[in-house]
């Protein structure tokens, strides 16, 4: 049986954005829907959900919210299979145990008003961190669809070997139809010198190939379906993929399997589930 697409949905303008991003997902996907709200999180009577009942005033319930969502799932794919349940427990509990029988766990970023887009709410950070499937978390001036973004463009950042994330990334290039820009981020260290036996001239240089024979090594199996760019490009990884979250649909970063100090959620992804310009997928490698 094909796992659902799971969405978290707390009556927020962001959490309604990423339902209608989510029910894209879905119907991409040939996945069902499944709607979850839990009923501690904060009651949220925002526009959306007064213009679904056409009464400000009224009392939101959990049901309400859920019915609101359903039809926001329903409005570009009626055929889309849905379902929908409360349930009276902390957020974080009730999707970290979704997610275990999940495809994807996709979030809002939780924000209040005109910072909806700014704010990154502990929930949808506890799961990206801790969940073992995929989580997208969806922010960003985008349209709220994932099949019809913008860029046409997904973005995956690489790291030296194979991961998740660039699987990921691939298929979800290859069922939108856009390009797939796989970055690889490099540095130069400053301890690096002219005199250097094997850095003797251009430094700068041996760092740059040895990235591109990385990224060569890791995309060698990438499908001729797929539009696939290699970048590799100087600096930081963190702003590297924040500039490429510009002119993406959708950017995909890697998470490391737990250490002994269990699941953390490292700098690059942090940096980007709190300031990309376009929705982020947190990908576990399960390797």
């Amino acid at each position: 049986m094909p796992l659902p697409m799971v969405v978290g949905v707390d009556g927020s303008e962001s959490s309604l954005r990423a339902v209608d991003w989510a029910a894209d997902e879905a119907a991409l996907h040939e996945l069902p829907l499944r709607i979850v709200h839990a009923y501690r999180w904060d009651r949220y009577e925002g526009g959306s959900l007064a213009r679904e009942f056409d009464e400000p005033s009224r009392r939101v319930t959990p049901d309400d919210i859920l019915v609101v969502a359903g039809r926001r799932a329903r409005r570009h794919h009626p055929d889309l299979a849905v379902t929908t349940e409360a349930v009276a427990e902390e957020p974080e509990y009730v999707l970290l145990r979704e997610a275990r029988d999940a495809s994807a766990v996709i979030l809002g970023t939780r924000g209040r008003g005109e910072l909806a887009d700014l704010l990154l709410g502990s929930v949808s950070l506890t799961v990206a961190t801790t969940a073992n499937c995929p989580v997208v978390v969806v922010r960003g001036s985008h349209d709220n669809r994932a099949v019809e973004g913008r860029h046409g463009r997904v973005v995956v950042g690489v790291a030296a070997a194979p991961t998740a994330a660039v699987h990921f990334a691939t298929e979800e290039a290859r069922r939108r139809g856009a390009a797939l820009d796989a970055v690889r981020a490099w540095r130069c260290p400053t301890h690096d010198t002219a005199d250097h036996p094997l850095l003797a001239g251009t430094p700068e240089r041996v760092h740059e190939e040895r990235a591109a024979e990385e990224l060569r090594a890791v995309l060698v199996d990438t499908p001729a379906d797929v539009r696939l760019h290699r970048l590799t490009v100087e600096g930081p990884a963190r702003r590297v993929l924040l500039n490429a979250s510009y002119g993406a649909d959708l950017l995909v970063v890697g998470r490391r399997r737990p250490g002994q100090f269990g699941h953390r959620l490292g700098r690059v992804a942090h940096t980007l589930l709190h300031h990309s310009a376009c929705p982020v997928a947190v990908v576990p490698d399960t390797v």
